[in-house]
Parts: C-alpha cells; sequence; structure tokens
C-alpha cells in the first residue's frame, strides 16, 4: 500500500475542512520513531501536537491501558463511577499550582475543558463577558473559535462568533508589541468598552501554542493576577499544549509566582489516548449544579489509566529535568545554525517547548515560505517539523521529552541540513 493511494482515498472520503500537515500514512510508532505504510522511518517532533510527550507506545503506559482493556471500557462515570478516576483527581488537586483546595472534572477534549472553565467562571460570578488574548488559540468549538485570537484558519467563514468576548495584545518582543502594550489593552477595554464588573474571567495560555510559542512575561502574569483579585475575575490559565513536563515543570504556571484560579488540560494528559480535564479552586468547581457539568466519554477508564501511567513516567523518569536539558541542547543547535543563517530572528522557550522564527533577510518581513521550505526539506530528510504562528513562519519543535539522545542527535544534524537546503533555494 502506497502513501498516495490512501491521500486519493482519503480525498474522497475525509472532509475538506479536516486539514493536512503531511501525506505520511503512519502504520506503527515507538518513542519519538514512526514507520509509515511504504516502510519510511521518521523522527517524529510533532509527537501530535505535544500528545505524546512519554513517547509513542511508551511501555508503562501501554501496560496500564492493556489491564483496563481487560476489565472494562466505559460505563460513564456518572452511572457506574469507578475508583481510577477518583485517583487521578486527587492526584492532579495535589500537583495543579495553586496552594488552595482544588477540584476536578474529566473532559474529553481540550476545547471541551475551555468550554467548561468558562461556563464555571460565568456561573461562579454570575458575570457574562471573557477577555482574551491575540494569536491565542482555545479550540474549535463556537466559545473555543471566540477565544482564539486568529482568524485564519479558525474563525473563517463561520459566521458570528459567541458574544461577550474581547481581545487584547499579547506580548510579542519580536514584533513590537511590549508586556506594557498588552497591559494598556486591558486598561483602554476597561475605560472604553467593557466594564470590568460584567467580567467572568480572563483566559490566556502561559506560553501561546499555534499563536508562535510566544511566553507569556512573569509581569504580564502578576498584573493579570492582580486585575483578577481586584475585580473579582476569574484567572483561567490554558494549559492545554504547556502540561506534562513540556515547559520543564509539571505545568507551565509553576514557573511564576502567581496561580489560577482553573488550569485546562488535555494533550499530554493520557500519552495518546482523549482525555482532558480542568482543576481550580474548589468554591469555584462546586458552583455548578449536579448535571451541569459532566459528558458521556469525560474520563473514560482507557484514559484514566493511560493518565495515572503518564503521571507516574513522568516521576520516574524526571522528565521535567530531561525537558529542560533537551531544550537546552535545541537552543544551542539553534544558535550555531543562527550564525550562518540571517533568516533566524528569535529562538525561544522554556523546558522542551522550544521556537525559532524565520524573516527575510533584506526586508525583515515575516518570511513563511522559507519557513515552509525548512519543514519540507526536514520531511524529506526523515524529519517531522510543525509551523504555526500568526504569519506561519515559526517553526515549533515537540518530540516526546522521552526521545534518546541517539535519535535527538540524529534530528539535529537533520534540522541543520535542512536550514541550508532551504537557504539555497
Amino acid at each position: 500500500m502506497l502513501n498516495k493511494e490512501i491521500a486519493l482515498r482519503r480525498t474522497e472520503a475525509i472532509a475538506r475542512g479536516v486539514g493536512m500537515m503531511t501525506q505520511i500514512y503512519v502504520d506503527r510508532a515507538l518513542n519519538a520513531e514512526v514507520w509509515d505504510v511504504e516502510g519510511n522511518r521518521y523522527l517524529d517532533f510533532a509527537a501530535g501536537i505535544a500528545v505524546v510527550n512519554t513517547g509513542h507506545c511508551h511501555p508503562k503506559v501501554m501496560a496500564a491501558v492493556t489491564a483496563q482493556l481487560s476489565k472494562f471500557t466505559h460505563t460513564c462515570h456518572q452511572v457506574l463511577p469507578y475508583e481510577p478516576y477518583i485517583r487521578l483527581a486527587e492526584r492532579l488537586n495535589a500537583a495543579v499550582p495553586g496552594d488552595f483546595d482544588k477540584k476536578t472534572v474529566f473532559v474529553t477534549t481540550g476545547a471541551e475543558a475551555v468550554e467548561n472553565a468558562i461556563k464555571i467562571a460565568r456561573i461562579a460570578t454570575g458575570r457574562p463577558a471573557v477577555i482574551a488574548f491575540g494569536g491565542a488559540f482555545h479550540g474549535r468549538t463556537f466559545m473555543g473559535m471566540s477565544l482564539t485570537g486568529k482568524v485564519e484558519p479558525y474563525k473563517k467563514g463561520f459566521g458570528a462568533m459567541m458574544p461577550d468576548v474581547w481581545h487584547v495584545p499579547f506580548p510579542q518582543d519580536v514584533h513590537g508589541i511590549s508586556t506594557a502594550d498588552a497591559l494598556a489593552g486591558i486598561n483602554k477595554l476597561f475605560k472604553s468598552d467593557l466594564d470590568p464588573g460584567r467580567v467572568a474571567a480572563i483566559i490566556f495560555e502561559p506560553v501561546q501554542g499555534e499563536g508562535g510559542f510566544y511566553p507569556a512575561p512573569a509581569e504580564l502574569v502578576r498584573e493579570i493576577r492582580a486585575l483578577c483579585d481586584a475585580h473579582g475575575i476569574i484567572m483561567i490559565a490554558d494549559e492545554v499544549q504547556t502540561g506534562f513536563a513540556r515547559t520543564g515543570t509539571l505545568f507551565a504556571m509553576h514557573g511564576y509566582d502567581v496561580a489560577a484560579d482553573i488550569t485546562t488540560m488535555a494533550k499530554g494528559l493520557a500519552g495518546g489516548l482523549p482525555l482532558a480535564a480542568l482543576t481550580g479552586r474548589a468554591d469555584l468547581m462546586d458552583a455548578a449544579h449536579p448535571g451541569g457539568l459532566g459528558g458521556t466519554y469525560g474520563g473514560n477508564p482507557l484514559g484514566i489509566a493511560a493518565a495515572n501511567a503518564v503521571l507516574d513516567v513522568i516521576e520516574e523518569e524526571n522528565l521535567c529535568s530531561r525537558a529542560n536539558e533537551l531544550g537546552s541542547r535545541l537552543k544551542q543547535k539553534l544558535e550555531s545554525i543562527r550564525s550562518t543563517t540571517p533568516e533566524i530572528v528569535d529562538i525561544r522557550g522554556p523546558g522542551f517547548m522550544v521556537a525559532v522564527e524565520f524573516a527575510n533577510s533584506t526586508s525583515h518581513a515575516p518570511d513563511a515560505d522559507f519557513t515552509n521550505r525548512v519543514r519540507a526539506k526536514a520531511q524529506e530528510m526523515g524529519l517531522i517539523l510543525l509551523t504555526c504562528g500568526v504569519y506561519g513562519n515559526v517553526i515549533r519543535f515537540l518530540a516526546p521529552i522521552t526521545i534518546v539522545d541517539a535519535h535527538f542527535s540524529e534530528a539535529m544534524d537533520i534540522l541543520e541540513r535542512a536550514v541550508a537546503a532551504a537557504r539555497i533555494h
């Protein structure tokens, strides 16, 4: 079976709106390696978009899922509950930043976690409005799209967004947007358009994901916390992409000196199985009436089993430290490449959530074409990379944190050759 044959079938069978980043049809995967249906091997620096932080088919995760598979696969926790669901909630309540009593809700996707965080913020405060940031990504549901700070491809053509969602700038030093500009945007909003007494929540990503891997400056996070405290607003940290050791701490908010009221998570939580959660202040999480939260598949037993194993692996294999080590080595390699590549204008990100941004060496404008050439050349050489950013000019690196040194070194060699090849074009 050939990739191109399957691609033709896909075109006929799958809706056009489901985008495709590659035409590589996977047959099997192990840790940071994937093999397609033709037997070609690739190094995976996408990890399902930061999902398999513990690697494809980690033996401990697979064993946990297999053991659960032999018992039962689904009962709906709201109908017939099960203890591992409670145990995982207890572990997240203890692990999520914040020195206060916490409770957890399990759902299925990151967008669903965000939706429920907004529901809780609204019912707890009795207020309707929500503030988000330009460049943010919070999902493809209507509330998720509305919160997302990027029109194409997420909002274009889908009609009116949800009401009472407001956007302010997010700091991007490389594009001349400072923390002061972001805070001025909030203050201007409060002065001209929005009574802060109507605001239920401010939601942000500690490191913007789809928006370009821009870390939230510590000053911004502190000021958001202060504004929320001053006006009775709920602070929501969207850790869907930053969670579970990716940034060098279990959650990115561990790197700040303040805590969010509610934290959303998904992706890396269950090692590849669909599971999401939101954990927050117990009084807020209890604001909704019974039946107001939940879902048929929320906290599916297989995902719960995988997630408990993922937390064990992160601790046992010291993956937070490993993320910091790998991120440091990646940045060193990128800085080395930068010395001969004037198109590189920024290298950033905490832990192993690293990105490189490209601009035209003459005009200094964001260069999506060059970025895509690097991605394509790397893929031809056996390395899967992802682009991101409002201008499409950022490559993000999301390899499994469990990647072995030999494969990491191999990937760094391919990356260097791919950038050089893109410059010759």
